[in-house]
């Protein structure tokens, strides 16, 4: 054995490194949260089972009735599960890395503040994979028919992936951990029944289905209902109104989210 063999090498690994690792760390911790997955997975896949079989919404379907239940819900459960993930799980779990002092010290390590939200946003995506994976098997089983380019599908669950992380890194980085808990787990239901996820807009009045139109999620389901139920390209609208809601929310998150 020469000398030198064990000299150490201090100094920080490679940023790409960092954020892998970190990546790694916060999924294993959301797929190992039993409350998480039943925000995330369970309740997304047991809402599109139950209002796929059974007749409690009278859901828009296209004249003959050739079209199922499912072909309606599908989008709008995987605009829910994106919601789910990368709004209400995240702002309830940076919010109380944030009131444990998770953040502060992670902080004053050699990983980046900027590379941390990447892995948590990075995070968030493979959690999204999974759930469009899992979801889009039950949906088929169901007998979904889903039409449309799968690029334009990716990019609106990616400007939805944007648009509710902003959100949710603003309500965790401006208000108390228990206040995040309730205000995350209050606007996911209020959502649920108001954004065009189960119940379609059109059973609003029209005033009021005009600004739920303008909702991030109601723009998310529409979307990919245009895309997946209808064979729409792009929807430039609904696209336009997630990157609004994207670019406001990562700005607002930037300028006043707090590490302590």
């Amino acid at each position: 054995m020469s000398a030198g063999t064990f000299t150490p090498r201090p100094g920080a690994a490679p940023v790409t490194r960092m954020i892998w690792a970190q990546t790694a760390l916060e999924t294993r911790m959301l797929l190992r949260n039993g409350e998480q997955l039943l925000l995330t997975v369970i309740i997304p896949a047991l809402l599109l089972t139950l209002f796929s079989t059974v007749d409690i919404i009278t859901v828009p379907l296209q004249p003959g009735g050739a079209e199922k239940s499912v072909d309606f819900l599908a989008p709008g459960v995987l605009a829910l599960a994106v919601m789910s993930t990368a709004f209400t799980g995240q702002a309830i779990a940076t919010g109380f890395d944030r009131r444990y002092g998770v953040l502060k010290r992670l902080g004053a390590s050699p990983l980046p503040r900027w590379a941390l939200m990447a892995s948590k946003t990075l995070s968030v995506l493979v959690t999204e994979v999974l759930q469009v994976a899992l979801l889009t098997v039950i949906a088929l089983a169901l007998g979904w028919s889903p039409h449309g380019n799968p690029l334009s599908v990716a990019a609106l669950l990616l400007l939805g992936t944007a648009a509710f992380s902003g959100l949710g890194l603003l309500m965790a980085g401006t208000l108390k951990a228990e206040v995040t808990l309730a205000a995350a787990n209050l606007v996911f239901l209020l959502l649920l029944v108001g954004g065009g996820v189960i119940v379609p807009l059109e059973k609003f009045p029209g005033a009021v289905r005009d600004v739920l139109g303008l909702l991030p999620v109601s723009a998310l389901s529409d979307g990919l209902r245009a895309v997946l139920q209808h064979g729409a390209a792009l929807p430039w609208g609904d696209a336009a109104v997630l990157a609004g809601w994207a670019v406001l929310g990562l700005g607002a998150a930037a300028k006043w989210f707090r590490w302590e």
